[in-house]
């Protein structure tokens, strides 16, 4: 007996993580394409607060957003220059495909800092990391990170049309009055809905949400309009934790939003990143390593959290992304739906974009 409970022990363990039936997956990367986006020395911009022109994209391009129109998937990508001192100024670029892997690109950023009320919160960090949902009657709303060198502040943006963007500076801004400037904050996933190739924001219980974070604990808050956010707190006013790390798991050091989430059948599901630590992690994949997973929350009360991928559904295993700016990252941050698939984007080792896809079911 004893033997055949260590089998099917055994057995469980190695069950694949698509095996949860709510996952989205398999997923598939595209190898013979990737990376679909690597930097490129010839794109210049004049930059307003240098006054001199720059290489705008020439160090790293890396974790987009994406979006589908007008028949066209849009990259919305962060871009990093050669002469920002912190690694580079970061920029946002746009560039379109209509086949999910060959990518024209618009020739000068789409957002950037600039000299605006957001200066002193974005340079010369720069503008990083965005992601977008659309709205009932078609705007866009981006998060984004903007950094200054010493802190890592959530932001919002808005759009007609992907490429003429409007600040509209911190996420949480007013959650603490004197002193919410300061609060660290990244990765703001807002929870949608899909419509066709739409990913449309959704209020559940007359709030919109948000997943966010780059913690050992992951958070949510709840906006009217999706511009001003509040986090949810606990009654000593702590954020309240959604989802924590897992001793001897590939999530052990941080755990932070990818794509925004998706409301389906069985829930809200928010494929995240998460940092490994190589000693009271997962001691298979080296310290630092950004692998994925996904969570599933409740669809009617989106701070519960139901279920969550044993390990990871995809780590670095190629070149591209083991070697770069910051070895060993796969960074998802967006997903759509395009002919019949899903097309999951993402950054490899902080340098280059490459794609990865799975059936639309």
């Amino acid at each position: 007996m004893k033997s055949v409970s260590l089998l099917l022990l055994t057995l469980l363990l190695s069950v694949p993580t698509y095996c949860q039936s709510w996952l989205i997956g398999p997923f598939r990367k595209h190898n013979a394409a990737n990376p679909v986006l690597t930097p490129l020395t010839t794109s210049t911009f004049d930059d307003p607060i240098r006054n001199e022109t720059v290489t705008w994209e020439a160090k790293d391009v890396f974790n987009p957003a994406a979006v589908v129109r007008n028949g066209k998937i849009y990259l919305i990508y962060r871009a990093e220059d050669l002469v920002g001192k912190y690694n580079g100024t970061s920029r946002i670029g746009l560039a379109t495909s209509t086949d999910g892997v060959h990518f024209k690109r618009m020739p000068q950023p789409v957002l950037y800092p600039d000299n605006d009320f957001m200066k002193k919160y974005e340079w010369e960090g720069g503008i990083e990391d965005p992601r977008v949902v659309e709205t009932t009657d078609g705007q866009y709303v981006m998060t984004y990170t903007a950094y200054d060198g010493d802190k890592a502040r959530l932001c919002v943006a808005t759009s007609p049309d992907l490429q003429h963007w409007t600040k509209y500076g911190l996420a949480f801004n007013n959650f603490i009055r004197g002193g919410g400037q300061d609060l660290w904050s990244k990765s703001g996933s807002i929870v949608c809905r899909r419509v066709g190739s739409r990913l449309v924001a959704t209020k559940i219980s007359d709030k919109y949400w948000m997943y966010w974070g780059d913690q050992q604990q992951l958070f949510v808050a709840v906006s009217d309009d999706l511009i001003n956010w509040y986090p949810l707190t606990k009654g000593d006013k702590s954020l309240k934790t959604v989802a924590e790390y897992r001793p001897g798991s590939f999530d052990y050091r941080v755990l932070e939003p990818g794509p925004p989430a998706l409301l389906t059948p069985k829930g809200i599901v928010l494929i995240y990143n998460g940092m490994n630590d190589g000693k009271n992690g997962d001691t298979n994949l080296p310290d630092g390593t950004y692998a994925a997973g996904q969570f599933l929350f409740s669809n009617d009360a989106p701070d519960r959290l139901i279920d969550r991928s044993k390990s990871y559904f995809m780590k670095p295993d190629q070149p591209y992304e083991i070697t770069g700016q910051v070895n060993n990252v796969t960074f998802v941050e967006s997903m759509v739906p395009y002919r019949g698939l899903w097309w999951l984007y993402y950054g490899t080792a902080d340098s280059k974009i490459a794609v990865t896809s799975a059936p639309l079911k």
